[in-house]
């Protein structure tokens, strides 16, 4: 018997199928153990002797592990087939020292997707572990084992943070300055130039571009003004232009280019896309046989093998025709890609999205049609479009008036952005020197808007262009800064918090780079280049500690005790959190950045609004006012002259009836008055008759 050892349980039934008996297929359920928690600061890592590493078996882990020794002992062959990325490569490696494998000689199958051919190959050639990953594995792991228990302890016990992180603290700043950006924005003023012609009997909306087609930005009132005065009441044709657009289909995914489109067009967040690729990954029952729907969801590249281009060549000519067939288009490759991979495709074009539609729940099947119709559609035909540009003028001022209409679909016959508006045949067919009427014609003021917050794809977006993390990280560190309360959701928005704030602020200031974007990404660089065996472990750890501990120590002494109240907000100024400070003439709200800024925030009043009703005690108007806890009550206008305040109509029931008001003839109702309870009539204020109330004295 030959034992294999894969991570997730979900895809041992598959794989044993495809291995038949000889083979016994087990699942080690992802890391069997991690660092060490004993040992000098907790870190299982001994600093003074190279950074060795102390490794435990995990808890949760211990039954696995015995069970997997225990199999080990009886196999005639172990085989690793761990997922194929730098964290799969560590899990095969730990798993041949706790199961006493020789890693130098014992079989790594590496394999992209579940899928019968792609298995038997893999077997048919196998390979060792590779001590490089492992490495590059270790060395991120030791570095975050540091960080994340010196400075988060730091954090905690200074600003009460509970975390801070290599990728999740660069993540955040990335936050904070995009909202430190919007506090600061100032809007600035413009002005457009509507207008609108008559063509047989239609009304057509025109873009103004200028005195004699030279675009200009109008500031104010009245340059929009002195352009609407020139305007004349017929509009002449001085171009017609047509041309035909040709459009690429898009690359095929990879891990950040899925998730964003999942998120704009699924509304799915990060981690629900990881989730739902995986289990198309690890397959799915469909008509009794347990498949692998897609490659392998983490991957930094476009490319596509040679076996899937030539299937998916022969699905398209034989579905749409030979013309929707396209080029092999050759991927660039970001500074940041490590290519090692495919792209993220469906593993057989037979599988369409219809046919397995019935075995999947809504979210794999909306999915799994994104990625499918993506990665055959890159493969397709361009889309070719006929756009007509119609250039009239007026007294020298310019305006167009443009349309398009697919005359080739395309790739777009099966993977399609969003619906255009295409002209039919209602758009009009117009010559050089014809003359229309101008049909409608104003101005309008527009603010400049500020920068949109980030939404989970556009940050996953940045974090790839910045080089921040990897695929496997982007999805994991935006649930950890959301579960640490450092950012908040706001239907689809991150919007950073208070503690979010003040804890990039300060990690800003005394660790200035660590968090910066650029610092980050040549860790990851570093990283890849021990992968790669062009650098050691040890060098980059020594410099990675040194640098890190100088800042440390530096924060320990400098770093201010948490006995400061943050305010909600930025200050405008310089972007700081506010918080509140004292002086001898109370409490006020300031930046935190004193005394570099500043910055006070003055309280806002609220003026007094007209109720419309007249003051019973001076016949001036009553407004409504608030207090300085924010509750609302009317007022005469004339204060302090006239003290009057309306009291709000008490409604009483017969049960709170105590007696009859031997005054009017009303009733007495229990009342709290600035002294006390009493009684008082319900007649209040035409019979003012009170009674105190007694209490009987204890004896």
């Amino acid at each position: 018997m030959k034992l294999v050892i894969v991570e997730s349980p979900a895809k041992c039934n598959t794989i044993q199928r495809y291995l038949g008996n000889e083979y016994l297929v087990k699942a080690s359920l992802g890391h069997i153990r991690d660092l060490s928690t004993k040992g000098k600061g907790g870190l299982g890592v001994d600093i003074d002797n190279n950074f060795t590493p102390t490794y435990s078996i995990s808890k949760d882990k211990a039954n696995i592990v015995r069970e997997l020794q225990s199999l080990a002992k009886k196999a005639d062959e172990v085989i690793l087939a761990t997922d194929p990325d730098r964290e799969g490569e560590a899990i095969a490696w730990h798993l041949a020292n706790v199961l006493g494998l020789d890693i130098y000689k014992n079989k790594r199958l590496e394999f992209h997707e579940i899928t019968r051919d792609s298995i038997t190959n893999a077997l048919s050639n196998p390979r060792v572990i590779d001590l490089n990953l492992v490495s590059s594995q270790e060395t991120r792991r030791i570095m975050d084992r540091i960080i994340g228990f010196k400075l988060s302890n730091l954090l905690y016990k200074k600003i009460k943070s509970r975390s801070a992180g290599r990728v999740q603290s660069a993540t955040l700043k990335i936050i904070a300055d995009k909202d430190r950006e919007i506090a600061q924005f100032v809007p600035e003023e413009y002005w457009n130039v509507l207008t609108s012609i008559l063509i047989n009997n239609k009304e057509f909306k025109l873009s103004y571009k200028g005195p004699k087609g030279k675009e200009i930005k109008i500031k104010n009132e009245k340059e929009a003004k002195a352009i609407f005065n020139e305007i004349p009441s017929k509009l002449r044709v001085i171009s017609v232009k047509k041309s035909v657009k040709t459009l690429e289909s898009h690359s095929p995914f990879k891990t950040s280019t899925l998730q964003q489109e999942a998120f704009n067009k699924l509304k799915f967040k990060t981690g629900k896309t990881q989730f739902v690729a995986q289990s198309l990954y690890e397959g799915i029952e469909i008509a009794g046989e347990h498949v692998g729907l897609i490659t392998y969801m983490r991957t930094d590249s476009m490319r596509l093998s040679p076996t899937f281009i030539m299937r998916a060549n022969s699905y398209i000519q034989d579905t749409f025709g030979k013309e929707y067939l396209g080029r092999i288009r050759k991927e660039n490759i970001g500074v940041h890609d490590q290519d090692a991979h495919e792209a993220i495709r469906p593993t057989s074009n037979h599988r369409t999205p219809e046919s397995v539609k019935p075995y999947l729940t809504t979210d794999q099947y909306n999915l799994y049609k994104l990625i499918y119709n993506r990665a055959v559609s890159s493969l397709m035909a361009p889309k070719k479009q006929e756009v007509i540009i119609i250039t009239l003028e007026g007294n020298g001022h310019q305006f167009t008036l443009e349309g398009s209409k697919t005359l080739f679909k395309g790739f777009e016959i099966l993977y399609k952005d969003e619906e255009e508006k295409e002209y039919d045949g209602n758009f009009p067919l117009v010559h050089e020197n014809d003359e229309f009427d101008i049909s409608n014609k104003e101005i309008e003021q527009k603010f400049t808007q500020p920068p949109t917050h980030y939404s989970e794809a556009k940050l996953v977006k940045t974090m790839e262009e910045l080089g921040i993390g990897r695929p496997s990280t982007y999805a994991s560190t935006i649930d950890l800064i959301k579960k640490r309360k450092y950012v908040e959701d706001k239907g689809g928005i991150l919007a950073i918090t208070e503690q979010g704030g003040k804890t990039s602020h300060v990690l800003e200031k005394y660790f200035p780079d660590f968090v910066d974007s650029k610092y980050t990404a040549n860790m990851e660089t570093r990283l890849d280049e021990i992968e790669e065996g062009h650098l050691t472990n040890l060098k980059m750890l020594k410099t990675f500690y040194k640098k890190f501990m100088e800042d440390f120590d530096k924060a320990c002494k400098l770093m201010y005790v948490d006995d400061v109240v943050f305010a909600d907000g930025l200050c405008p100024k310089c972007g700081s959190p506010l918080i509140y400070r004292e002086s001898k003439n109370g409490s006020f709200i300031g930046c935190s950045n004193y005394p570099s800024c500043r910055y006070i925030k003055k309280e806002d009043k609220v003026p007094p609004v007209e109720t419309g009703k007249t003051c019973p005690k001076c016949g001036k108007p009553l407004v409504e006012r608030q207090d300085k806890k924010g509750h609302k009550f009317v007022a005469c206008s004339g204060f302090p002259n006239c003290d009057y305040i309306e009291q709000e109509p008490q409604v009483y029931t017969e049960e709170s009836y105590v007696k009859k008001c031997p005054k009017c003839g009303g009733y007495l109702v229990k009342k709290k008055g600035k002294y006390g309870s009493f009684l008082g009539c319900t007649n209040y204020p035409t019979c003012k008759y009170m009674e105190k109330i007694y209490t009987k004295k204890r004896k």
